[in-house]
């Protein structure tokens, strides 16, 4: 064939598939669990594997798959939704199985041709253009992991799994129904309403199990709503010895709530050990892919299962639908082949017959054969029943949302695309990835009335009824809406219930109790007991600060009075101006700033004398003025913290002590400065500290503290706050920092300064007297240091008001510090000694030195 220019393909293996066709312009595939199990071939692979088969005919997976086809015949009959085109479709049994879904994918996407003849120009539409599938959320991660690669779509009715919202690993996968995230937030909104606290917990052996239990657990200890009492796995298989474990284990707990996340086959070997063992007094919560499951609604299951709630898929009305379904008949010509058989093999599964020609022994044993004359109408079974559309509903959602996909993609205006180049896709060149961007887009309304679109993670709006398995008088058994969870916009996940209409399968007819632990009477509180879950407490009588009467705590600023029956305000502390130590305090700050105001009294007076001109005034006159604001900024440290006094308090200490320590250092940097002037050829050295130049500097000195003050102040502010870590009974109120770098900054920058007038002081300590302040300013320098060194450990180790003491002390201390030394001997030379205030004495220290 290579010579010819003409290639083809050899199909190396064929799938003997349950499936059901319809041609058409394009193709939808379809995957359906049309029969409950598989016979597992011999691989033993001494002879070639044979291919699996399947029993079990489930009729409500055959049902699923007729709505496939009903919505496609209603599409087609549309004038209005893709006009000239006509849907066919593909639909595969998956047989509930993860290998034969997965061979139903393969097909549908690859093709059963035995011969594959290929052209040069390998044109064509794909062989199906999206598949509506798979129910389980085991085989949609299987599957779309390999569909995703190619961006075929794939619309899913009925897998919850949350995993599958990850669109790295699932670009191509689309669900008409919720995901078990919001299912699980349902149940967790139910178990709140009612205070079911304490639940067991089974899950089936799969990714929709362990991604719900997962899901569950993580939202539980994030809500704090409750505690699971056991966590089991259903087995696979029928394992009774493992099932008859879970049973005892269920039977042995004081959890009287079950949540069950699994599918009816898990759970039907479950019951029927719970049946043999009498375990009642049950309330049991489904998932959605149980709630409706009519195979466990029995006269045997009732007794045990009566009152189950459960989370459903939102019910819908398909008008047509149950027409349709009378419309179906069987191939007469009936030969046992895998194209079309399964319509056949629900007609003998309703009429109990054997198309011809029967299985041996058939008809020996009284079997009848199918005539295809039989009327479904007459027929009692749940096929015929459309009054609780909730999977077919999606499924019918899923084929509609592939449909107006296709119709958006056709309606493209050329130039106007959204692809490259500005251009559109064509039916006749179709790709699957053009058809996952209109999916992405869709926006439709259901003749039901429900608004269908997919978020950025391929999810619909999610909604959920909630179900109640009703067991009636004479036997039957109804299942019953009483409610609805959904997602608002505004309120998140809310539950309406009908509790009315709820039946309880109780003797009280009233909801069960499930805890651990009651709640703990007037008088105690709980104590969480050891290597056990936090909803399980023992009850000790009250300590201090609670209240027998209400078996609660008192309010923050309350305390319990001495016979713990009534709440009491709470002592509050702050350093007030009426206690013996804010007035000692307080009074120092008052003296301070007075004889700093009689010390510039005193320097202004005599400002004109050798004393003080030598001394540089101006910096003097500086200096006091700062100390006197650092003696007053104290006060603000004294009295109830206020917003505006917390704010201001440490920026107006660290403004006041930066202004006073930068003139205490240009003081010492112009005694250097004339010093060296008075030596030969240091004349020039003075022009650099002249009076701008020393005011310059101190102002630029400060308006760094004052930057960072205000930087500090912007970020993270000082707040009021009240403090009772220290004592319960108390509040302590106090000023927080806010930023505890911000603090620390401020302090540095004060040391900086202050280790740097310390440092030049002490090196020009030796310099003449009438030029000398310097060891003055040493010994300030050391007082002031010493003194800030000490605070910051006895700071942090003082609790409570004292903190605002040490601070307040540290601050006046150092204060007086600098007054003293500073200005303290030469007010004693003005005052006392006036005889020394000249001129010639001061030049004449000089010259003796």
């Amino acid at each position: 064939s290579a010579l010819t220019g003409v290639f083809s393909c050899q199909l190396q293996g064929e799938f003997h598939l349950n499936g059901v066709h319809k041609t058409g312009d394009v193709i939808l595939g379809g995957l359906f669990p049309v029969h409950f199990f598989k016979s597992v071939p011999d691989l033993s692979f001494i002879s070639e594997p044979q291919q699996p088969t399947c029993h079990g005919f489930y009729v409500q997976g055959f049902r699923l798959a007729q709505i496939m086809a009903f919505a496609i015949d209603e599409i087609n009959k549309n004038s209005e939704l893709l006009p000239n085109v006509t849907l066919g479709y593909s639909l595969y049994d998956n047989c509930a199985e993860l290998g034969i879904g997965f061979r139903g994918a393969l097909s549908l996407v690859n093709g059963q041709e035995e011969q594959i003849i290929l052209d040069h120009a390998c044109a064509g539409n794909p062989l199906v253009i999206g598949i509506v599938g798979d129910s389980s959320s085991t085989r949609s991660i299987a599957i779309s992991s390999v569909l995703g690669l190619y961006r075929v779509p794939m619309v899913s009715y009925f897998a919850t799994c949350s995993c599958l919202t990850d669109r790295q690993k699932y670009p191509s996968f689309f669900r008409t129904i919720p995901s078990d995230g919001f299912q699980v937030r349902a149940m967790i909104q139910i178990l709140k309403h009612f205070g079911w606290t304490w639940a067991g917990l089974l899950i089936s052996n799969d990714d929709y199990g362990h991604n719900a239990a997962r899901s569950l657990q993580s939202e539980l200890s994030r809500s704090g709503e409750g505690c699971l009492a056991y966590f089991e796995v259903l087995p696979r298989d029928k394992n009774t010895d493992e099932v008859r474990r879970i049973v005892n284990v269920m039977k042995k707990s004081t959890a009287r709530v079950v949540i069950v996340f699994a599918y009816e086959s898990h759970i039907l070997n479950l019951m029927n050990e719970v049946v043999t063992q009498n375990v009642t007094g049950l309330q049991w919560m489904a998932s959605e892919a149980w709630t409706a499951a009519a195979v466990l609604q029995t006269p045997q299951l009732m007794p045990y299962l009566g009152g189950t709630l459960g989370i459903a898929i939102r019910h819908g009305e398909i008008p047509g639908l149950r027409e349709f379904l009378l419309k179906i008949r069987p191939t007469l010509h009936y030969n046992n082949s895998y194209g079309n058989r399964m319509v056949n093999q629900f007609w003998e599964f309703t009429f109990q017959c054997r198309f011809a020609p029967a299985p041996p022994g058939w008809l020996e044993g009284g079997g009848a054969l199918c005539t295809g004359q039989e009327k479904l109408q007459n027929v009692d079974n749940e096929f015929l029943d459309i009054t609780n559309l909730r999977p077919e509903y999606n499924v019918y959602k899923a084929v509609y949302a592939l449909a107006y996909s296709l119709d958006d993609m056709l309606r493209c205006k050329p130039g106007r695309g959204p692809f490259s180049g500005n251009s559109c896709g064509a039916l006749q060149s179709l790709e699957p990835w053009q058809l996952v961007y209109y999916l992405e887009r869709v926006n439709f309304t259901t003749p039901f009335g429900d608004e269908v679109s997919f978020d950025e993670n391929g999810d619909v709006v999610p909604i959920y009824d909630v179900m109640n398995w009703l067991w009636l008088p004479d036997g039957s058994t109804e299942v019953q809406n009483v409610g609805e969870v959904k997602r608002s916009t505004f309120k998140g996940e809310e539950l309406i219930l009908d509790e009315d209409k709820i039946f309880w399968n109780f003797d009280l007819k009233k909801p069960p109790r499930s805890v651990c632990s009651e709640s703990c009477p007037p008088g105690t509180h709980m104590v969480r007991r050891k290597a056990e879950p936090k909803c399980c407490f023992d009850c000790i009588p009250c300590s201090e600060g609670k209240i027998t009467n209400k078996s609660s705590s008192c309010p923050e600023d309350f305390w319990s009075n001495p016979q713990r029956d009534y709440c009491v305000p709470k002592k509050t502390e702050f350093l007030s101006y009426h206690e013996p130590l804010g007035i000692c305090l307080a009074a120092t700050s008052l003296l301070g700033t007075l004889i700093c105001a009689v010390v510039l009294g005193i320097f202004f007076y005599h400002r004109r004398t050798p004393i003080i001109r030598a001394n540089n005034s101006e910096l003097s006159f500086q200096l006091l003025l700062s100390l006197k604001l650092c003696f007053l900024c104290s006060l603000l440290f004294i009295g109830r913290p206020r917003m505006w006094t917390c704010q201001l308090r440490h920026a107006a200490f660290g403004i006041s002590f930066v202004l006073c320590v930068s003139c205490i250092l240009v003081k010492t940097m112009v005694v250097l400065a004339v010093f060296k002037a008075s030596k030969p050829g240091g004349g020039t050295s003075l022009k650099w500290f002249g009076v701008m130049q020393q005011r310059g500097t101190v102002l630029f000195l400060t308006s760094i503290q004052a930057a960072i003050c205000t930087t500090w102040l912007v970020s993270s502010s000082p707040t009021p706050h009240k403090n009772t870590q220290y004592q319960n009974d108390k509040i302590v109120y106090e000023c927080a920092f806010g930023s505890t770098v911000g603090f620390a900054v401020l302090l540095g920058y004060i040391g900086v300064l202050a280790f740097l007038s310390f440092l030049i002081a002490f090196l020009a300590r030796n310099l003449p007297d009438s030029f000398n302040e310097a060891k003055l300013i040493t010994f300030s320098m050391l007082i002031f240091c010493a003194v800030w060194v000490a605070f910051v450990p006895v700071y942090i180790s003082s609790p409570g008001n004292y903190a605002d003491a040490v601070e307040v002390f540290a601050i006046l201390a150092s204060s007086f510090g600098l007054l003293i030394t500073l200005f303290g001997p030469k007010c004693y030379i003005i005052i006392m000694r006036p005889e020394l205030n000249t001129k010639k004495v001061i030049m004449g220290r000089g010259s003796e030195s």
